[in-house]
């Protein structure tokens, strides 16, 4: 009965060896897969953290599948980090305002002149 079950041409021996290599290689897959939906997971817990949104336990529960510390990839960690600078960078009118203060006016001014008698110069109709 059991022989019937085997592929033909395969020894018994042969066939549980086969059997062992599929299994290995489908728990490995699920690993691998469930590292990158936790990866996956984990670049939307920080953009959820940087945009002051609700957290979503399923997030929490795939880090938690994959084994609780999920890095993220340095590629999607650096894209998060520099939309943060960017962020930080352009906090709005207020940082526009202090940056406005530390211009020095006189020295602008001259620069400006310095820049227009340059090109009086190079033009002839000005």
């Amino acid at each position: 009965d059991k022989a019937a079950a085997l592929p033909s041409g395969m020894a018994r021996e042969e066939f549980e060896e086969y059997q062992r290599q599929l299994l290995e290689e489908k728990i490995e897959r699920d690993k691998v897969f469930a590292r990158r939906k936790a990866e996956r997971a984990t670049v939307r817990m920080h953009l959820r953290d940087k945009y002051h949104l609700a957290q979503d336990e399923r997030d929490d529960a795939q880090v938690h599948v994959a084994g609780g510390a999920v890095e993220l990839p340095q590629d999607l960690a650096a894209m998060v980090h520099s939309e943060e600078e960017e962020e930080d960078g352009s906090a709005g009118a207020f940082a526009l305002l202090a940056k406005l203060r530390e211009v020095e006016l006189p020295a602008l001014r001259d620069r400006a002149r310095g820049g227009v008698d340059q090109v009086k110069e190079k033009c002839a109709l000005m």
